[in-house]
């Protein structure tokens, strides 16, 4: 592809609402345009790399024996009332009317719609297992949607669902999946983490996220040091430690003036006393109900495990003004010592001896307090993880925190939506039972931007082989004839081989050719100038090789088998 023809509309300036080095490369090197908050346009190199993810997905699927699909994107909407995702899903669906008054929605995952399939289509036991896969565009009304390609509203997703006799079936699908998606993402050059995580609004009862490790992700995960335990922090568990004040004797409980003092860090700061004996005590509402959850002064409440806790879809801090009518103190002076509704307290919480809390009334607090003689509760796992806590696998072994990007999600969904949508087969008694579902899904655009995240320098993108647009990026500098048939006999050499080019062909200064070359980032770029030619050498220099003189002259007559090699050697290509 000559770069003079191409469309490759490079910018220096970064995009204003640009908070990522993903979002701001992309624009910057012209891969994509925005078109309105969550929706993007793909030009020509962005949509080249995008369809690298999708043949590395699409191979690893039919390798796995998934069998490729297509549904519709536009959804009617008695399936979502089905199962009752339609008022679950809220304000993140999409909804429309035809012209006749019937109610769409635009799909922003398939689950219904493909055991539609399988009700229709599996009859027998024989029929099974199956694993139906489709690379489609979906649609979710993100209320923040940022991040360039990270969090869109509109997205290219692979999802795929897998369908078996029993859960021993639905496992091994599983766990086929699992090596599918990690050679994928091997492939893809990608550093991850294969994370235990939460089955949020899909269900399900087995769930694993890959957590692309990144400073600029989203989500906080965290591994063991010592073992393999990795969890999303919504979902991670921490093995108990020593209490606070085990072995102390009870105090008599005793009520501590603390005029102004709402904070943890104020009240410890006043009352001398470490974070670890504060009971932080806050409040949330889970539908009708204002329930009070405890953990540690120096812990925080994760709000995965306590809505599980509950029973509840979602919960949400209280308002202040709930916090006044359920305990008769501004918010900062809530205690469980005399709270009278339901009380949900972490075990590392539940065992501080002579702790410090709130009195239920504004200025005071109590210390000294013990469960069991001074308050009670119903005791959970109800803390977010940290770095430094005791994994709850392995002896010995200490958490590490991480921010990653979710890059695939999978799921073993059990009889969820079968059941619910009467998706059966006949087993070998002729007894009728419901499929064994399960879920996976990839993010297709967002690991466009999700390799950046990784992939990138000052410079630019440093694209690795198997998603770069192009394999090699051909710069001439000069206008001299034999530097343009050099260049085209090297062009037509590597063309002929399989190997893909762009050819920097524009009247332009060189540095301009090398800044826009630094930031497109294909993986080799090949300079032919007059200089270079005079003794019958092209330079070739890496993108990844950051010292200028690294460059390696490569006589012309080789360049081609050279760079061949290079890029059959390259990983997942």
């Amino acid at each position: 592809m000559l770069f003079s023809r191409a469309l490759i509309p490079t910018v220096k300036e970064a995009p204003a609402d640009a908070v990522n080095a993903s979002h701001t490369l992309l624009v910057r090197g012209g891969f994509i345009r925005k078109v309105g908050a969550g929706f993007y346009d793909f030009l020509p190199l962005g949509l080249r790399v995008m369809r690298r993810v999708e043949a590395i997905v699409r191979e690893e699927m039919d390798r796995a024996g998934a069998l490729e699909i297509l549904m519709p994107a536009v959804l009617p909407a008695e399936y979502f009332k089905e199962t009752g995702r339609w008022d679950r899903f809220g304000d993140t669906l999409f909804r429309l009317k035809d012209r006749k008054g019937a109610e769409f929605n635009l799909g922003p995952t398939h689950e219904e719609i493909v055991t539609d399939i399988a009700r229709r289509e599996i009859r027998s036991y024989r029929d099974l297992p199956k694993n139906l896969y489709q690379i489609q565009t979906q649609v979710r009304d993100e209320p923040r949607p940022r991040g360039g390609l990270l969090r869109c509203r509109e997205f290219i997703m692979k999802d795929a669902y897998s369908f078996d006799a029993t859960e021993d079936g639905a496992k091994r699908s599983y766990e086929a999946m699992r090596v599918a998606y990690t050679r994928a993402f091997d492939r893809m050059g990608l550093t991850y983490r294969l994370v235990a995580a939460d089955s949020g609004a899909m269900g399900g009862v087995l769930s694993a996220e890959f957590q692309v490790l990144a400073d600029s992700g989203e989500d906080a995960i965290v591994a063991c040091g010592s073992c393999d335990y990795a969890a999303n922090v919504e979902v991670a568990t921490v093995k108990p430690s020593a209490a606070a004040g085990e072995g102390e004797a009870a105090r008599e409980k005793r009520r501590v003036h603390t005029p102004g003092k709402s904070s943890i860090d104020e009240v410890t700061a006043l009352l001398g006393v470490p974070k670890d004996r504060m009971l932080k005590s806050l409040l949330y509402t889970a539908g009708s109900e204002t329930v009070m959850a405890v953990v540690r002064g120096d812990h925080e409440v994760n709000e995965v495990l306590l809505a599980r806790a509950l029973g509840a879809a979602d919960v949400f801090l209280a308002t202040e003004a709930d916090v006044k009518k359920a305990t008769g103190a501004d918010v900062g002076f809530a205690g469980p010592s005399g709270f009278g509704g339901r009380i949900l307290v972490d075990r590392a919480a539940a065992a501080v001896a002579n702790g410090v809390t709130g009195a239920n009334e504004t200025g005071w607090h109590v210390a000294d307090v013990n469960r069991g003689r001074d308050w009670n509760g119903e005791i959970h796992d109800l803390r977010l993880a940290a770095t430094g806590d005791p994994c709850p696998r392995c002896e010995g072994g200490k958490l590490q925190s991480y921010r990653g990007i979710e890059g695939g999600h999978i799921f073993v969904l059990g009889t969820h939506y079968s059941a619910q949508m009467g998706a059966s087969y006949l087993d070998e008694n002729q007894e009728k039972k419901p499929l064994v579902m399960g879920c996976y899904g990839i993010g297709i655009s967002r690991l466009v931007a999700t390799a950046i995240e990784q992939h990138s320098d000052a410079d630019g993108i440093v694209w690795p082989m198997s998603l770069a647009p192009y394999h090699v990026h051909l710069v001439t500098i000069g206008k001299e004839p034999v530097v343009a048939e050099a260049a085209r006999s090297l062009h037509d050499d590597l063309l002929a081989r399989g190997v893909e080019v762009l050819w920097d062909d524009r009247d332009e200064r060189p540095g301009v050719k090398f800044k826009d070359a630094d930031l497109l980032g294909i993986p080799l770029r090949v300079t032919i100038g007059a200089k270079s030619l005079a003794s019958g050498n092209v330079e070739l220099k890496p993108r990844s090789e950051r010292d200028p003189k690294k460059a390696e002259l490569v006589p012309l007559a080789a360049a081609a088998e050279k760079l061949q090699s290079l890029v059959r050697a390259a990983p997942g290509t």
